[in-house]
């Protein structure tokens, strides 16, 4: 699917996705990767939900974010309560959804210049 989005300058868009893959700013992933407004952090480490750690969302925990945008595959899945821990602790709201959900609601909180991480699980 292709996502349209009025211009928002220099900062992360996701243009389109489909069952293996994300587009951000018309470039094509094929692997999990975390996308922030002004950064993009290619080939997270997070092959598949069920390789997700506690160390992942520790990770996402230091972003400096408001937000985080789990995207969870092509299905919707919850991850063990303790993994968010690090979420919590911080006062860091997060949401959990399929992939797909994700690029749609980051690219609605991007623009609305929200501190927001996408963090989506391809594979």
């Amino acid at each position: 699917m292709k996502l349209h989005l009025t211009h928002v300058g220099d900062k992360n868009v996701v243009t389109g996705y489909g069952h293996d893959h994300v587009m951000v700013n018309r470039r094509r992933y094929d692997r999990s990767l975390v996308i922030l407004p002004e950064r993009l952090i290619e080939n997270w480490e997070v092959r598949a939900f069920s390789s997700l750690a506690r160390e992942h969302i520790q990770f996402l925990a230091s972003l400096g974010v408001e937000i985080v945008l789990l995207g969870t595959g092509e299905r919707l899945r919850f991850p063990d309560p303790s993994l968010l821990e690090p979420l919590v602790t911080a006062g860091i709201g997060y949401e959990i959804m399929d992939t797909h959900a994700a690029c749609r609601t980051y690219n609605i909180l991007m623009a609305e210049d929200r501190k927001v991480v996408a963090a989506l699980i391809l594979g």
